[in-house]
């Protein structure tokens, strides 16, 4: 299916930057996601690496085993502002009707405790629909998610008389690859976005680039590659159609459209994987058009990298934990979260990985029940830990995972051998 778009302008572009700039503001995130082991830790790696140029881990070393925890992991910006917003909402609002558009964060125990707070979700992670909008009354509250929303689910909210702007937890850094979309369109570009096509972010940031200018959007760089032969005519217009079904703006016309462009993404994406198909493309028009660096700006838009801070940070930490010696890596966080899932994919790169959601999954010291990144399908892998000593762990976990996720896990595995410290003596070592 199209995504579909509408003329609108978000009334929320003209304050994105400035709200990006408030990075350095506190939030008030309910004790039950914080962690005195962690806090621990990331105040003393904060004050002795103030500028973030260290990107090696922290050790751990409980004797028998050692933790090699990264140097940049767990909540972020958008996550603290959106899990504030979402709390205080609910208790201003007593006696109310709640709602969320979807998951507010790729989190499974965040969304439980919002459940449990009488919060509802109005449409699931890919945006199937769970509560008819009909039903949605002027008095109703719905809060928009940390990935944002449609300009047309917007504007429906908004002509039922529900203040969405109230209750607007999008992510700042997400709000500048809108405007960025918006800032290349005035200049005659068209936009491929890439992204999860059915990713809430990807769904919201296409509506917004599609709002101005043709846009389209590209998985991977199999597809990536694929779009390039429309540039170059390798393949025929009528082919587009088809196999880019329910990824184009309507109107777009491939003879056209694709002549100049500009790239942008989901933020959550691999780093490397957004360079990488933009210097595809811009190699492509460059080699078609018969220009240089001089004159590639006529068709093609200098579109910096529109990662968010945390995702560069949190993949930049795992490259550096990946230079330490070590017998296997756990990613702790949700399933279908993006950003968790290329912490996985650049960690099997190099050593055994298990990705889990929570300290349970590790069922004994032979047993770990883990997810693959790819099919999202829960396997158990037998002997996960090798008879050694030391055993050498890395760990790490996704933007959405609260820190105190991260040390039950920390606790379970200590749990599982003759530790020569406690984690409580842990916490005192780095107070």
């Amino acid at each position: 299916m199209c995504f579909g778009s509408t003329l609108l302008t978000s009334r929320r572009y003209k304050g994105a930057q400035q709200s990006a700039a408030k990075i350095m503001k506190k939030f008030n995130v309910p004790n039950i996601y914080r962690s005195d082991l962690i806090t621990a830790i990331k105040n003393k790696r904060k004050q002795d690496d103030k500028l973030k140029k260290d990107f090696s881990p922290t050790l751990l070393d409980f004797g028998s085993l050692q933790i090699y925890l990264a140097r940049h992991f767990g909540f972020c910006y958008g996550v603290e502002n959106a899990i504030e917003i979402a709390f205080n909402t609910i208790d201003a609002n007593p006696g109310k009707r709640i709602f969320l558009l979807s998951e507010m964060i790729h989190n499974p125990q965040v969304n439980a405790d919002l459940t449990v707070r009488g919060v509802q979700f109005l449409q699931d992670t890919y945006g199937k629909q769970l509560i008819p909008f009909e039903s949605l009354q002027q008095d109703d509250v719905v809060i928009i998610p940390a990935f944002g929303t449609t300009i047309d689910i917007e504007k429906l909210l908004n002509e039922k008389g529900i203040q969405t702007e109230k209750y607007n937890t999008t992510c700042p850094f997400v709000e500048k690859v809108w405007n960025r979309s918006e800032q290349i369109a005035a200049k005659g570009y068209s936009i491929v976005v890439h992204g999860k096509p059915r990713h809430e972010e990807t769904r919201a940031t296409f509506s917004h680039a599609s709002a101005h200018t043709p846009t389209v959007v590209v998985n991977d760089m199999k597809e990536t590659k694929e779009l390039a032969k429309y540039i170059t005519g390798e393949k025929q217009a009528e082919q587009f159609y088809t196999e880019f079904k329910g990824r184009f703006s309507e109107g777009f016309d491939v003879t056209k459209d694709l002549q100049r462009i500009g790239v942008v993404n989901q933020t959550t994406q691999l780093a490397t994987d957004t360079q990488a198909i933009a210097e595809y493309l811009k190699e492509t028009i460059k080699t078609h058009y018969k220009l240089d660096n001089t004159n590639i700006g006529e068709k093609f838009s200098d579109t910096r990298d529109t990662l968010c801070y945390a995702t560069n940070d949190n993949q930049t930490a795992v490259t550096g934990m990946l230079e330490t010696e070590a017998d296997l890596a756990i990613v702790v966080g949700g399933y279908n979260s993006s950003n968790t899932s290329h912490l996985v994919e650049l960690c099997e790169q190099k050593l055994p990985t298990y990705f889990i959601n929570n300290a349970d999954k590790i069922i004994s010291s032979k047993d770990i029940l883990n997810c693959n990144w790819i099919t999202k399908e829960e396997k158990l892998t037998n002997n996960f830990l090798p008879a050694k000593e030391p055993v050498k762990i890395l760990l790490t976990s996704g933007a959405s995972c609260p820190d105190a996720v991260v040390e039950e896990v920390i606790e379970r595995l200590v749990s599982l051998f003759p530790a020569k410290i406690s984690v409580e003596q842990m916490i005192e070592n780095f107070v």
